[in-house]
């Protein structure tokens, strides 16, 4: 592991609202000294009690990266960007844990690139405002005696945002980052034609690797695959991002 890697891998010491809560200290404690499995595991403790940010999602990746399970490390930085994209440390060390695993990527158009630049609450609470605008310039437009054009113009602005914020949300939401992204977390795993381990293998993905999931039937999930082709993965091998 080169050097970049080790200075990046370092954990946050204010993941939680109780910075000095026990529990979160010594699992920061245990991740000081080494002791990495038990710092996932007192770390997935505040996950599995709904105590989410995206800062206790990037101390769990880089718990896991020091395991060496490369596709557990690359969910929880993905868990990290779902909920600030603009975590940089989160962003560095997923690159590096990809490159790593080798793990492949699911293809992402120009407005999913974009708009993946704000968070779909972000995006909700800007459609929300610019509603909220229309509604209030229409009001006052109704109950006026004069028609400015400034108000026409303020009216079709805020009209023109609640629009854009709303498909940027829903591209956000069904697209290749929405909520149907999982990570295979599993070694070794094909997608197969059918829901059978003889089935014909479709694409062998490495840990950490993207799938869009489409539908699912008992043990398997049915997902769009990095290579644009579709298989059937074995349910117990992949965990969606967004929980």
């Amino acid at each position: 592991m080169g050097t970049m890697v080790v200075a990046l891998l370092f954990v946050s010491a204010a993941t939680l609202q109780a910075a000095d809560d026990a529990t979160f200290a010594k699992a920061n404690q245990a991740y000081s000294e080494g002791r990495f499995q038990e710092a996932v595991d007192g770390y997935q403790g505040f996950v599995e009690a709904g105590r989410w940010n995206a800062n206790l999602f990037y101390n769990l990746g880089n718990a896991w990266f020091r395991v060496g399970d490369f596709g557990k490390a690359i969910l929880n930085y993905e868990r990290a960007r779902a909920l600030d994209p603009h975590h940089p440390e989160a962003s560095a060390n997923l690159r590096l844990a990809r490159d790593e695993a080798r793990a492949l990527e699911l293809r992402k158009n120009g407005m999913e690139l974009y708009v993946a630049m704000a968070t779909p609450t972000q995006y909700a609470v800007a459609a929300a405002i610019a509603f909220w605008f229309v509604l209030f310039g229409v009001t006052r437009l109704f109950f006026s005696p004069r028609r400015s054009a400034g108000r026409l113009a303020m009216i079709a602005f805020a009209t023109a945002g609640c629009v854009l914020f709303i498909f940027a949300l829903y591209t956000l939401e069904n697209g290749a980052q929405g909520r149907a992204l999982a990570i295979v977390t599993g070694k070794d795993i094909e997608a197969r034609v059918a829901t059978a381990d003889s089935a014909s293998s479709v694409l062998t993905l490495p840990p950490g690797s993207e799938i869009k999931v489409l539908s699912e039937r008992g043990e398997w999930v049915y997902a769009a695959l990095p290579n644009e082709q579709r298989g059937w993965i074995p349910a117990r091998a992949v965990e969606r991002v967004r929980l």
